[in-house]
């Protein structure tokens, strides 16, 4: 790589000053965001990108890795390395916003109206259950959906409108069923009995 260089005219100082820190920077910036990106296929249950994703990040790590070693007085690459790192989770949260893959599963837990709400899920054709619940506070409903990770900005944008002191979780669903209810055994603790409680619409 260094004979290229030079064959452009550039100095073998101003490589290793210059070249070879942005290489490395651009490299972790690459496999940082593969790897985010690895992440999400993995959550989804695709084995097989996300096993091509790990191999094509496995080699940049190791090339960016590999000019750390060959230049170790360099001290710029080591600058490197950790601002590409750190802005490679910044590019990789930007990617996974973007692509939004794969559903996720929120429970509100309110003694506010769902009506709103359930209408929004209905709109969307996606399939909701409510559950009658107490707490501390006295009698609340439980609404736990299944929906897609690109719905999320607008499912909580009908909360923060019609129930901004609803509490929710949101939580990713390696699998679920098309009609929208998970697809899982029944655990230890009687989650299935539960599901199967649930009155569903």
């Amino acid at each position: 790589m260094e004979q290229f260089f030079a064959t452009l005219g550039m100095s073998s100082e101003t490589f290793g000053l210059v070249v070879i820190p942005l290489l490395i920077f651009f490299a972790r910036i690459l496999d940082v965001s593969i790897n985010t990106v690895r992440i999400i296929f993995v959550m989804s249950g695709k084995k097989y990108i996300s096993t091509i994703l790990g191999f094509f990040e496995s080699f940049i790590w190791l090339m960016a890795i590999g000019q750390i070693f060959k230049h170790v007085d360099n001290i710029y690459s080591y600058i490197a390395y950790p601002a590409g790192f750190a802005c490679g989770i910044f590019v990789g949260m930007l990617i996974e916003e973007k692509i939004a893959l794969g559903k996720v599963i929120i429970r509100i837990i309110t003694a506010e109206d769902l009506t709103k709400v359930k209408e929004f899920l209905s709109h969307h054709n996606f399939r909701y259950s409510v559950v009658a619940s107490k707490s501390e506070q006295g009698d609340e409903n439980l609404l736990f959906a299944v929906l897609k990770r690109d719905h999320i900005p607008q499912m909580l944008n009908e909360l923060k409108t019609h129930m901004p002191k609803a509490f929710y979780t949101i939580e990713s669903v390696k699998r679920a069923s098309e009609a929208g209810i998970l697809n899982e055994k029944p655990s230890r603790r009687g989650l299935g009995g539960w599901l199967t409680s649930v009155k569903r619409r």
